[in-house]
């Protein structure tokens, strides 16, 4: 039997927002929706096709309302990240994998 150990710094908040995930090796977006986020990282799903692994650097990027893009200037806040997990559990029952990404 294997033991987690809890790593994370903040505690998460549960969202469901959509957001575009970035990949360079790829040269194109992924769309997806994020699970639960905090100060120092995110945790998202996206589709089972996506080429993706632990270590590499993405950007995401999370849409923003008509409003709030007015208020703030730009229609997503965009943020820079590292993948630190690739959770495949949900991929038979889902067609979806988990990805934990640290902010930088």
């Amino acid at each position: 039997m294997q033991t987690l150990i809890e790593q994370r710094k903040d505690n998460r908040n549960k969202v469901a927002w959509p957001v575009s995930v970035w990949i360079p090796e790829a040269n194109r977006f992924f769309n997806g929706r994020s699970c639960n986020i905090s100060k120092t990282g995110v945790f998202i799903t996206l589709p089972v096709t996506t080429p993706i692994s632990t270590g590499n650097t993405v950007e995401l990027n999370f849409p923003r309302t008509e409003s709030l893009a007015q208020e703030k200037g730009q229609f997503a806040r965009i943020k820079g990240g590292k993948v630190v997990r690739v959770d495949r559990n949900q991929l038979l029952e889902e067609a979806e994998i988990g990805v934990g990404i640290a902010f930088n």
